[in-house]
């Protein structure tokens, strides 16, 4: 009877070791699972991208239309808009996804500018800046800056630099004289594509012309061939519109280059 015992308890000792191991083992299967998920938090699908894009733009007079892959963007209930235009796209974007950003003239249907936008080249379309305005369309923002009475300044961008001149350059060098003595008023050290220089140089109204010569940087040859390239302007403004925000163009008129400065944005914004 007492072997028959001391062989229950030696059995009963052997099946609660199994189970406790069992416990345990598991008990460790499961923390090990709940390390690692909490040591490895990753996205679901690494194959995807938050994307966030800030668009600001202006049009005058022109109404327009944003799409995102062809279907209109609403912007405060509307689908078309002109003046200032500000909105912000999220979405989740996937690799190897291919996404279109239009920007369309609404009346005629036709596209002023398309941005392909993807999962390698989202950071380059974090912000968009715009301006459209009859006949010019610039991918750059602007703030008009205020002038004291009795003086007029100017700002520069300019566009198509090298589409007809060739040049490689991304910015000139110019020189703002008055027309009648040439006695400089101020010096733009760069004038590029993209941006407009800074306000210079708030001179004191006169009734005459300025001449804007343009220069390669740091250097006083013309910035393309020769002879130098001059761009005469009037100092006149009209009511409260004493900063000029000239758009330099490279334009060709009978062979031979030349560069206009006749548009002023100032008056639209």
């Amino acid at each position: 009877m007492k072997s028959k015992i001391l062989k229950f308890q030696m059995e009963y000792k052997y099946i609660t070791g199994k189970i406790t191991k069992s416990i345990i083992a598991f008990s460790a299967m499961v923390l090990s699972l709940f390390s690692c998920t909490d040591e490895n938090m990753q996205p679901y699908d690494v194959d995807q991208k938050y994307a966030e894009i800030n668009i600001k733009g202006y049009s005058n007079p022109d109404l327009l239309q944003l799409k995102f892959n062809g279907e209109p963007i609403v912007i405060n209930g509307e689908t078309s808009y002109a003046n200032n235009i500000t909105t912000q796209l999220k979405f989740v974007l996937d690799n190897g996804e291919k996404n279109t950003l239009g920007i369309y003239n609404k009346n005629t249907g036709n596209a002023i500018r398309l941005f392909n936008i993807n999962y390698d080249n989202i950071n380059d379309y974090k912000n968009i800046n715009f301006i459209n305005l009859p006949q010019i369309f610039l991918q750059t923002s602007v703030t008009k800056p205020t002038v004291n009475l009795g003086r007029v300044g100017f700002e520069f961008i300019f566009p198509n630099l090298g589409e007809f001149s060739g040049t490689n350059l991304q910015n000139v060098k110019g020189v703002l004289k008055r027309e009648s003595s040439g006695a400089v008023l101020a010096t733009y050290e760069e004038i590029g594509k993209d941006v407009f220089t800074e306000l210079k140089p708030t001179i004191i109204y006169f009734a005459g012309n300025v001449i804007l010569e343009l220069y390669k940087p740091n250097s006083t040859e013309p910035y393309s061939g020769t002879p130098l390239i001059t761009i005469k302007m009037s100092t006149a403004y009209i009511n409260n519109n004493r900063a000029k925000l000239i758009v330099l163009q490279e334009v060709m008129e009978s062979g031979v280059l030349k560069v206009k400065g006749d548009v002023d944005i100032a008056p639209y914004l």
